[in-house]
């Protein structure tokens, strides 16, 4: 068996493209330094390259750059550094000489489920909370993308009403299609809800964060339930077992089938069960704010979440609006979500555009790169756009997020709805307002590829310009 200095696993909530970009700068940084690797990576298709115990056991280093859980409990005894997937694809190269260096914590070896429960929980708070927030978010996105889509060919193919046997264009295709889409959405908050605690305390949590969850969903608390609920059920779970090591290890076995689901769904029930009236009230409050702002404000709110969408493109500020967007259309809102995708699509596009208008201002690179993300951005892969943005980001940053702002707010203005949450123009057949989502889109992405072209024109004219400078004083003296 093949031994590797160090080892790496990514992950990222959508598990597209950020987890594998990931894989291959770190591959593309060891390869440089003459360093051996072997990354793991976390999609949505699941594990793959997976590390076996005696790669593990032989590596010197471990580099975790993901914002999931990768299982990192396997690691415990090997130093590790431990960073978000971002930094895994802008800072490889940082990362290979940090693991080469020594640098990194070394896991405490753990030997139960609390060991490894109780040092994932003195990971930094704000970094423990969007990971495990995150977590929730990648498992629960496949059944909304199942769900919405399903329902969306059933409107388009019988009409927005063809599932409701009261209405003439009622037809029992559509109701049964509309029925499996809506068990489909119904499963997002307690999954959402499950593999929040489940970051959190492990296979302990997974069971009493998916009741919370149901209690969440059953009593109209909608996903903010949901979160609070994986949240609750996972620090309860820990708390628990450290309440609980008081006791034999001979009961270990009676802890995990028994006393900790017994315990903990008792407890995170019944306050769920409690407080989903006024997590009701508040979610549906949310809910009419946003749809007053659709409908009063749509400048506002569009330049909101276009900034947000194009600010670090697939980081937190990102993925906030983009959970937001997939919670409203789980709750039948595909308005917020039309912006959010218009927003995330016009990045690369953005790039291409620049390439396409001014292409012979960028290097060969960046021209190829740009072509290809015109596929990307079609495709909803916001992150072709961050090689871009790491060059320049004072200047990048802002011009794509113009465009992003642009293509919100035109979605918003047209009224558009955008039933999947992710897709590109992949979901066009199902997208109410195809032509205007399209306009828009392309207009935000034209207007900040012309920006970003001419930003790229004048840097380069600029250097030409300063060289020539350079040449002439050294001729003459």
């Amino acid at each position: 068996m093949a031994k590797y200095q160090i080892i790496a696993a990514t992950g990222c909530p959508t598990g597209i493209a950020h987890t594998y970009m990931a894989q291959e700068a770190l591959e593309q940084a060891a390869k440089r330094k003459g360093v051996t690797i072997k990354v793991e990576t976390h999609g949505q298709v699941g594990v793959e390259n997976e590390l076996s115990a005696e790669e593990i056991k032989n590596a010197e280093a471990v580099i975790i750059a993901a914002d999931k859980d990768v299982h990192a409990e396997r690691f415990a005894g090997k130093r590790i550094i431990d960073v978000s997937v971002s930094k895994g694809i802008k800072e490889a190269d940082q990362l290979i000489d940090d693991a080469l260096a020594g640098k990194g914590k070394v896991s405490a070896v753990a030997n139960t489920v609390e060991e490894v429960s109780t040092e994932n929980g003195q990971m930094n708070i704000g970094r423990s909370i969007y990971k495990n927030l995150m977590n929730g978010v990648s498992h629960m996105l496949p059944f909304v993308v199942a769900g919405g889509v399903i329902i969306a060919v059933s409107f388009a193919i019988w009409g927005v009403y063809s599932f409701d046997p009261n209405d003439p264009t009622y037809n029992a295709t559509s109701a049964m299609f509309k029925s499996i889409g809506d068990a489909a959405m119904g499963m997002m908050v307690p999954v959402m809800a499950a593999y929040i605690a489940e970051g959190i305390a492990k296979r302990p949590g997974l069971v009493v964060g998916f009741v919370g969850g149901l209690l969440a969903n059953s009593g109209g608390a909608g996903f903010l339930g949901g979160i609070f609920a994986g949240f609750l059920a996972g620090y309860f779970v820990l708390l628990l077992q450290r309440l609980l090591k008081v006791l034999p290890k001979q009961l270990d076995g009676l802890k995990a089938i028994f006393l900790y689901p017994v315990i903990g769904v008792a407890v995170v029930g019944t306050i769920m069960a409690l407080i989903a009236g006024p997590m009701k009230t508040v979610n549906e409050g949310m809910m009419s704010f946003l749809s007053g702002f659709e409908n009063s404000s749509p400048l506002v709110l569009g330049i909101i979440v276009g900034c947000m969408c194009a600010f670090d493109m697939g980081g937190p500020v990102n993925k906030a609006a983009y959970v937001t967007g997939t919670a409203l259309l789980a709750q039948g809102n595909s308005s917020f979500m039309a912006g959010v995708s218009a927003a995330c699509i016009a990045p690369p596009l953005i790039t291409g555009f620049a390439t396409l208008f001014f292409g012979k201002y960028f290097e060969t690179n960046d021209r190829n790169a740009g072509l290809v993300n015109f596929i990307l951005g079609s495709t909803h892969i916001t992150e072709g756009a961050i090689p871009f943005a790491a060059k320049d980001p004072l200047r990048v940053l802002p011009t794509m997020m113009l465009g992003s702002s642009i293509a919100a707010v035109l979605t918003y203005m047209f009224g558009v709805k955008v039933p999947a949450p992710h897709g590109g123009f992949l979901v066009l057949p199902v997208v109410d307002g195809k032509l205007q989502w399209v306009f828009a889109i392309l207009v935000g992405s034209i207007v900040g590829g012309v920006i970003l072209g001419l930003i790229q024109k004048n840097r380069v004219t600029k250097a030409t310009k300063n060289k020539t400078t350079e040449t002439k004083i050294e001729v003459q003296a």
